[in-house]
């Protein structure tokens, strides 16, 4: 058997919303991927990176699309009623599907240039999160049996 054929199939996702429904799709499907025997990192760019902030996924919203999400309170509103219906479906809270995430093997990797750009330290960051750039992003990605932008 070669070298290939023994490798893992690849997942990548990309994160570039630091809102639950930026969160959940990213994490669910990086887990899935990795539950079903794949090599599975979700690359945080441009807002998403704040998730992997100490305390970022904590502080992510559900903001209702167009007007009803510039009506000031809606998006505190709108927030609680979306983590009612998650716990009501049984679905974990994004801190604990991040550790999910991680425990299953889910890498979580976030952008250099965006890292850069917030003028952001590695102190900053949750445990285990790698800083890649975007040739070492499109070097991974290009091997990717699956690459989705959630």
């Amino acid at each position: 058997m070669d070298l290939q054929s023994q490798q893992k199939e690849r997942a990548c996702f990309i994160c570039s919303r630091d809102t639950m429904d930026g969160a959940y799709p990213s994490l669910i499907l990086g887990i899935n991927a990795a539950r079903l025997g794949m090599e599975a990192k979700v690359f945080y760019t441009f807002m998403g990176v704040n998730l992997v902030r100490k305390g970022g996924i904590e502080k992510a919203k559900f903001i209702p699309p167009g007007v009803m999400g510039a009506v000031p309170g809606m998006s505190s509103m709108a927030t609680a009623m979306m983590k009612k219906k998650i716990e009501k479906a049984h679905i974990p809270a994004l801190p604990d599907l991040m550790e999910m995430a991680q425990l299953e093997g889910v890498e979580l990797i976030a952008c250099k240039m965006t890292f850069d750009m917030m003028e952001m330290r590695e102190e900053e960051m949750i445990e285990n999160v790698t800083i890649w750039d975007a040739e070492q992003f499109m070097k991974y990605a290009k091997e990717a049996k699956l690459c989705l932008f959630t």
